[in-house]
């Protein structure tokens, strides 16, 4: 028999309270949300707070502005991350149902449309208050690696985004038609938990790789190394992951059962993986040009 481990018995609701009528519900998905992003902020401040850190000895925001922008940096996640599911994802079946783009309580939100409204969010308010971008950059890019961590927690308590199909003895026995849904599989099938991949890369390793940069090898006097290095590790990370992780129901067909965006033959790649070798290549051109401007 295979060895594999059964889904914990995780509730996706933290607690539910009936409100007039309605009922009102925390979940595990939104919780991470909050948290991350105010993890993220303080790890920010706390970076600003430390002059000797920066070049010059001069931290690019205060504490007051890096709270300012805090609201401009939820509202490029929610919306770009909404918009970028519908778009990357599933275009055509949100243009056959425009009136349930906004319905974001429904589920389905993308990283990368995240990251894109993010970006520009934090753009247009650093040139709104003539702020230096690169070491501004810096600052944000420190903190998101545990908003990262704890959204693929959620993931996986949700669950979603399960992996492929594996013998490994960590695999695990997802809840659900779907995920039991496995091309010659007899009985229980087990799935590469490939949230969990995702948590420790993006999340765990990455941010003490950036944290050490930052804190040990004064990665912050160069501004944008810490930015280009989050961009190539992330890109990194997640293209790895995707070997393991199954891809989106719209991608896979009879002819495509691995959910190929480019089939190469006998090898493919994913739309995550697609859309991670952007952000790898932008990040390592952003390392070089850093380390550059030293000369």
């Amino acid at each position: 028999m295979q060895a594999m481990i059964p889904f914990p018995e995780i509730s996706p609701e933290i607690f539910s309270i009936p409100i007039f009528g309605f009922n009102f519900a925390l979940r595990w998905y939104a919780l991470a949300y909050i948290a991350g992003i105010l993890l993220a902020w303080r790890i920010t401040v706390h970076a600003a707070k430390r002059a000797h850190l920066w070049r010059a000895n001069t931290a690019p925001m205060t504490p007051p502005q890096i709270e300012d922008l805090l609201t401009w940096v939820i509202l490029g996640i929610i919306l770009g991350g909404r918009l970028g599911f519908v778009l990357f994802y599933q275009p055509a079946y949100y243009m056959a149902n425009p009136g349930q783009i906004l319905m974001v309580w429904q589920g389905g939100m993308a990283f990368h449309g995240g990251f894109l409204g993010v970006v520009i969010a934090t753009f247009i308010y650093l040139r709104r208050h003539k702020i230096d971008i690169l070491p501004a950059a810096d600052a944000v890019a420190l903190g998101v690696p545990t908003g990262l961590f704890l959204v693929r927690i959620a993931n996986f308590i949700k669950p979603e985004l399960w992996g492929r199909p594996t013998d490994v003895p960590w695999g695990v026995a997802f809840p659900g038609a779907a995920a039991q849904n496995c091309a010659d599989v007899v009985g229980i099938c087990a799935r590469h938990p490939s949230q969990l991949y995702e948590a420790a890369l993006e999340g765990i390793v990455l941010l003490a790789l950036l944290l050490f940069l930052a804190y040990r090898k004064n990665a912050l006097k160069i501004p944008g190394q810490i930015t280009g290095v989050f961009l190539a590790g992330y890109g990194f990370a997640r293209f790895i992951v995707e070997f393991f992780r199954q891809a989106d129901a719209q991608f896979i067909t009879p002819d495509n059962p691995m959910g190929y965006i480019l089939n190469l033959g006998q090898v493919g790649i994913t739309m995550g993986q697609l859309l991670s070798l952007p952000m790898l290549f932008a990040g390592l051109v952003l390392i070089i040009y850093a380390r550059r401007q030293l000369k």
